[in-house]
């Protein structure tokens, strides 16, 4: 079974930016809240724009 990925960059984004949200609740895993925010922002900018 092969692993196809996105060709959006937005969705990309989304896809890393939701991993990290996940782990951040499941372990002591810390990354800064600028971080997550411009991630977040950026794959909410790319996806309304289509890339």
């Amino acid at each position: 079974m092969a692993v196809t990925f996105q060709k959006n960059v937005g969705m990309l984004l989304l896809a890393v930016w939701l991993i990290l949200y996940g782990l951040v609740g499941v372990v002591s895993f810390v990354l800064p809240a600028p971080l997550m925010s411009v991630l977040a922002l950026l794959a909410g900018i790319l996806i309304l724009i289509g890339r």
